[in-house]
């Protein structure tokens, strides 16, 4: 495509930056993407070419300003079409989870009355034929990979690559076609619609404008510290979360990053060692995962790999705060720098963290026990905060200048206060536009002077950095009065590698229990190895060996909370929590009432109407 429009015109849209950076740096690869384990390339040039195509898709299939396009895929170059490609007519894109059930894809395109919806393949066309006719606004269906669905008798679907042949033809002939709705963008309008996980009741969808993201977008690029050198990002987690579209979609337009899209969410793994990224985001459940996988291998390791392991993790965890702030004595660098040599490196490009210069935890809390380990062997998680209601994220801590225990400090440009009951409010250009169809939640989250209510109890230090202290809907409040936050509690008990999920219980009981659900591979690895046969997870959570493994562990984990916030009951859940029971959310969340509400039946055995708490329970 050819643009006409000034860069001033382009700087002022999501989609028109990419067609900026299409005339800049037309050779530049912009995306990788692999496919039959051979990674291929996309230039910028290609990239402002494709989401052109796209729009030009779409606008013949009706869309119109204001209108939706939902997608409905893993993450891969043509979510990035297609998101932007309906930005750019002035349309709104919308997200799903590739793993919802039916009849939560059939809520978000009836609340959103999505015009226009691309599909990956069949399993998701399949999902659209089950409810299309629940869902009367869907004109058009898009499909990546017809493969499978060409014997559909629907006149609605159509081929993805058939429409973008037939787009791309019709720019060849008008390469400037794209340019008077580029033009007549709103960057204060609403171009995206990102859904609420809704742990706490139906999803909402955020409204999100272009200029709240660009306006903080070189503020977030100071403080990652990736304006020099090209910045390597692995696409994994769910493009329709906000927090991926930070990192593939967003934080690209300002700095010199290469995209990767590996083949499948099962081979992200492989994909991490492969690209070995710069910048790194991980939820807190997969540095757990990481954590745990290398705790067990090291259980199977010969006694010197054991020995060595937990010297030199020891004593990196011990060192990490003297090594970043360069007060190491010699004795301690040469510790270390054997440590690097016999251990680190190797877990490092184990994990492909050995290039990572801001590995990054955001969307939930995370345990600073789980970060000190890290930071030991030379991964220096860096936490961060953000919510979809502020465009992803509003605070960081930057590279040199972070504090472990804290989300860091806001980006610049957003003023941050306290609310008179501890909540933290905020408020600047990435605020979101408002709730789809929603005022009333809209008037409920942001106040009169503008400020964002964003649920969440904090502190703020004399330096401007954050604490989140827990969910003003979830503090639980003890039987003697304590206020207990139980993502603490949770996420001090889920850095033992054997258990997965915790749901914190003591809500005017006299002392806190738990649901724990355990890691079932680390768990049965655990089994496997003392020849303790099990048949399923039921089987294996039932094991009297089992319950006393887990017992020990909260009892070890428990050294880590004060003495009111430790675990003195639980009870192990007989199955792993679901999805397509509303149990945990699409980014497995746990929906605690939903849980509480459905082992309502453990609750009350871990409490014994106010008896001592069974047999088994850590005290």
């Amino acid at each position: 495509m050819k643009s006409e429009l000034s860069d001033e015109v382009l700087g002022r849209s999501l989609p028109g930056r990419v067609v900026q950076r299409g005339r800049r740096d037309a050779d530049t690869v912009a995306l990788r993407h692999k496919q039959l384990g051979i990674w291929g390339e996309i230039s910028w040039a290609d990239y402002a070419g494709h989401c052109a195509a796209a729009a030009r898709a779409f606008h013949d299939m009706g869309v119109r300003p204001g209108d939706h396009v939902a997608v409905l895929s893993d993450n891969r170059p043509q979510w990035l079409y297609a998101d932007l490609g309906a930005q750019a007519l002035g349309a709104r894109s919308v997200g799903l989870y590739q793993t919802s059930p039916a009849a939560d894809v059939a809520y978000i395109l009836n609340h959103s009355k999505t015009t226009v919806l691309v599909c990956e393949n069949q399993e998701q066309v399949d999902k659209w034929i089950n409810i299309g006719g629940e869902c009367p606004s869907v004109k058009r269906v898009l499909v990546i990979e017809p493969r499978g669905t060409h014997h559909y008798e629907d006149d609605r679907l159509t081929s993805w690559d058939d429409a973008m042949a037939k787009a791309h033809a019709q720019l060849d002939d008008a390469p400037s076609w794209l340019d008077p709705h580029l033009e007549a963008i709103d960057p204060d309008a609403a171009s995206m619609v990102v859904y609420t996980s809704g742990t706490t009741g139906t999803p909402k969808g955020a409204m999100i404008s272009s200029r709240g993201v660009l306006e903080l977008l070189p503020g977030v690029v100071e403080m990652v510290g990736t304006d020099d050198g090209t910045q390597l990002v692995l696409s994994y987690l769910p493009l329709c979360h906000v927090a991926e579209k930070i990192y593939t979609v967003f934080l690209p337009l300002g700095t010199n990053s290469i995209v990767h899209f590996g083949e499948s969410i099962d081979t992200v793994q492989d994909d991490l060692r492969e690209v070995s990224p710069t910048i790194f985001l991980g939820v807190p459940r997969i540095w757990e995962k990481m954590h745990a996988s290398l705790l067990i291998r090291m259980q199977n390791s010969s006694w010197l790999k054991r020995t060595l392991f937990d010297f030199f993790t020891g004593r990196g965890r011990d060192y990490a705060q003297a090594r970043k702030a360069g007060t190491l004595s010699l004795g301690q660098r040469l510790v270390l720098l054997l440590g690097d040599m016999l251990v680190f490196r190797a877990l490092q490009e184990r994990l492909g963290m050995r290039r990572c210069t801001f590995p990054n935890s955001g969307a939930a809390p995370i345990a600073p026990e789980l970060l000190q380990w890290f930071h030991g062997v030379g991964i220096d998680i860096r936490e961060a905060y953000g919510m979809t209601e502020l465009g992803g994220a509003s605070h960081l801590n930057s590279p040199g200048h972070e504090k472990l225990g804290t989300v860091g400090r806001p980006i610049p440009g957003l003023e941050q206060r306290l609310g008179d009951d501890g909540e933290l409010l905020l408020r600047g250009a990435c605020v979101f536009v408002g709730y789809l169809h929603n005022e009333e939640a809209t008037r409920g989250t942001i106040d009169e002077e503008g400020f964002l209510h964003t649920g969440d109890l904090a502190s703020i230090d004399d330096e401007g950095y954050v604490t989140i202290t827990g969910r003003k809907k979830e503090i639980i409040i003890t039987a003697g009065g304590k206020n207990l936050s139980p993502e603490k509690i949770e996420n001090a008990l889920k850095t033992s590698p054997y258990i997965k999920e915790v749901v914190t219980i003591g809500d005017q009981r006299k002392f806190i229990g738990a649901l724990v659900q355990i890691e079932y591979d680390t768990v049965g690895k655990w089994a496997q190895d003392r020849e303790m046969p099990y048949t399923s997870f039921a089987d294996l959570s039932s094991k009297p060996e089992v319950l006393k493994l887990v017992d020990s562990e909260i009892k070890r984990c428990n050294d880590a909370l004060a003495r009111v916030e430790q675990v003195r009951g639980f009870k192990l859940l007989p199955r792993e929590l679901n999805e397509d029971d509303g149990e945990v959310t699409a980014t497995q969340k746990v929906r605690r009432r939903v849980v509480l509400e459905v082992f309502e039946e453990l609750v009350e055995e871990v409490y014994g109407g106010g008896k001592p708490a069974p047999k088994g329970a850590a005290s």
